[in-house]
């Protein structure tokens, strides 16, 4: 935690502008933003977004990109000069276990070329990163047969067929992927024959189990309906109202201005085939909203999972969950379409997490530069309260542009704090005095006063908190199973970068993975557990998609501060029924299944610090 004289002395450094530090002006441009202000430098003259750095403090992440090697793989999206909206969003990453060995790995997404899509050249790839147990990664995409080779955005991770293995879904502009785990370390797309591979544009999927079957159903939001003969290029006249302007500066076009790609919600059929109920179900977003990401999630306690899709400067939805196969959309009445001042953001990445400990769920999206990042408090019922000013850090975010974030405890105390990765989409921003630039640092706030404030971790020189990268996608998990949660991030035209969490702490922690019953999940996407440790009642909610197109690691993580044994574990299973178990020690990863309480796992040799021989730590039923 940082102390109370370098806190001060980063806000001082990175203060981002009230309201009448610039002159707001009407909203206009292609995204939506607060107005324009004036830029806020570092001590050196950088803009804050690349600079405002400290000397010593608490050393929390260590880039090991290159170390892990992972560094030798490259994103490619389009050209550097970004004329055209296409070729700025920049892709996904998930996290998940692959091959069951207990080691989480890593799948990144890939963009493509124009050339590429003619068929002229061949296509970037996308990676999958096998964990070798020993800090480094070996890419194995060829080899498993996921390399997508289509112009990539996002990536959900599910097991859609309750086999026991994690399946990935790829979301592209074209047809999307769902790639089965074949068991062997190999995956064979069947988006075809599953009937969910659409064709246009599509973003940040997420699967969930919305009607109470035990399957699990898929749901991706569409971006903008692009065609790549008929595009709007940079500065073009024809968009009108200046939605190829940013700060009186010509630009690449949109999201304003350009027609809206629908969202589709996918019933699983039970037999490798899905069917599209959008608009029975009521969330095939007739407004031609901007969709980015999306999770499921339980917001008001009914047992029953909710859906919650981030907009692109467009209002934000929120459905409701009927129970009867439909949801009710409460985005407006619920508080979350718009922020406190009443308008729609940009808004980007999607963070879903408890961070006040009292058993609801709360929200945080990203949003564009010249605007803050929105703090969405549950207040019960489905409705919420934006008070991002209130917790200490809305000022703060103005000059950042950010996609990729989560509620992480960083640092074990038992409290969630916030995490962003960002970079602007305007190559521009390099060449003009707006504060801001296309590579971007990090943004890491840590929760203090339990609940009630966050304040910045300073950016200390030479670690992962000062890496100035063009981030887009994160994914949030443990990779080498030592209670640390790292962050691995999809950069655009740039090799990714892997923070390992090096925090100082020595706070005790527990990991815990579901294994649902024969009328849940198989995967258990969708349960809560309620962890009670230390008189705090924590909650973690197993969720696929969120972030930024992105997918985090769907093992639950509590950090227990000063306690050192867990006084109780309540899981509320996706399918209805609530069951208890205790763990026997801290420190370790433990395995929970439906009605069976904790079973042997991969996790029991990894704990005692024995060689994980590759196994199946639970299969079909």
């Amino acid at each position: 935690m940082p102390s109370t004289a370098k806190a001060q002395a980063t806000e001082q450094a990175i203060q981002a502008p009230a309201q009448d530090a610039g002159i707001p002006r009407a909203r206009q441009g292609g995204s939506a933003t607060g107005g324009q202000f004036a830029p806020i430098l570092d001590s050196e003259k950088r803009p804050i977004t690349e600079g405002g750095f400290v000397k010593t403090g608490p050393i929390v992440f260590e880039d090991i990109s290159k170390k892990a090697g992972i560094s030798g793989w490259h994103h490619k999206m389009g050209t550097p000069e970004k004329p055209f909206i296409l070729e700025t969003i920049g892709s996904g990453v998930a996290l998940l276990d692959y091959d069951n060995d207990g080691w989480l790995d890593i799948y990144l997404v890939n963009g493509s070329t124009y050339d590429a899509l003619d068929g002229k050249a061949e296509p970037p790839h996308a990676a999958l990163f096998h964990n070798n147990h020993d800090g480094t990664f070996t890419d194995v995409a060829a080899k498993a047969g996921v390399t997508n080779d289509r112009w990539g955005f996002g990536v959900a991770i599910g097991d859609y067929d309750n086999d026991g293995w994690p399946d990935i879904y790829v979301s592209n502009y074209g047809e999307n992927r769902l790639y089965h785990n074949n068991h062997d370390g190999t995956f064979t797309d069947e988006g075809q024959k599953a009937g969910v591979t659409l064709g246009n544009w599509s973003t940040g999927a997420s699967f969930g189990d919305y009607d109470g079957d035990g399957l699990l159903d898929l749901f991706v939001p569409g971006y903008i309906h692009w065609d790549t003969k008929h595009s709007l290029a940079e500065g073009n006249a024809s968009a009108g109202n200046g939605f190829c302007e940013f700060r009186g500066v010509h630009v690449m076009c949109g999201p304003r201005g350009l027609p809206g790609e629908s969202d589709h919600l996918f019933h699983n059929n039970g037999d490798g085939t899905f069917t599209d109920v959008s608009d029975k179900a009521g969330v095939s977003d007739k407004n031609g909203n901007y969709g980015f990401s999306s999770t499921f999630v339980d917001v008001n306690n009914d047992g029953k999972v909710d859906l919650i899709v981030a907009n692109d400067s467009t209002p934000n939805y929120l459905y409701l969950n009927k129970g009867d196969g439909t949801f009710d959309d409460a985005s407006f009445y619920s508080g979350f379409a718009l922020n406190q001042e009443a308008r729609e953001t940009a808004s980007m990445g999607l963070a879903v997490g408890d961070y006040r400990n009292n058993g609801l769920v709360d929200i945080y999206t990203t949003t564009f530069s010249d605007d803050y990042n929105t703090l969405f408090r549950n207040e019960g019922d489905g409705n919420f309260s934006e008070i991002t000013a209130g917790a200490g850090i809305a000022r703060i975010t103005y000059p950042f542009l950010d996609w990729g974030t989560e509620f992480i405890d960083y640092d074990n105390d038992g409290w969630k704090d916030i995490m962003t990765v960002g970079g602007h989409v305007y190559p521009q921003a390099d060449h003009h005095d707006w504060g801001t630039s296309f590579a971007q640092r990090p943004l890491l706030f840590h929760n203090i006063e339990q609940g009630k404030k966050f304040e910045a971790v300073p950016a200390v020189e030479g670690t992962g908190l000062a890496d100035v990268i063009p981030g887009r996608g994160a994914a949030f998990g443990d990779l080498f199973n030592d209670g640390k949660i790292d962050v691995v991030i999809n950069c655009i035209d740039h090799t990714p970068v892997l923070l390992r969490n090096v925090n100082a702490d020595t706070h005790a922690w527990v990991g815990i993975k579901l294994i649902g019953g024969p009328k849940s999940p198989r995967d258990a996407v969708g349960s809560s557990v309620y962890l009670t440790a230390g008189g705090i009642r924590q909650r973690g909610d197993v969720m696929s998609g969120g972030s930024f197109e992105s997918s985090n690691d769907q093992r639950l993580h509590f950090g227990l501060g000063q306690a050192t044994t867990v006084d109780s574990v309540e899981i509320h299973w996706a399918n209805g029924p609530v069951e208890h178990v205790n763990l026997p020690s801290v420190n370790r990863y433990f395995v929970i299944e439906e009605g069976k309480g904790l079973v042997p796992s991969v996790y029991d040799a990894i704990a005692k610090g024995e060689a994980a021989t590759q196994e199946v730590p639970h299969a079909a039923n």
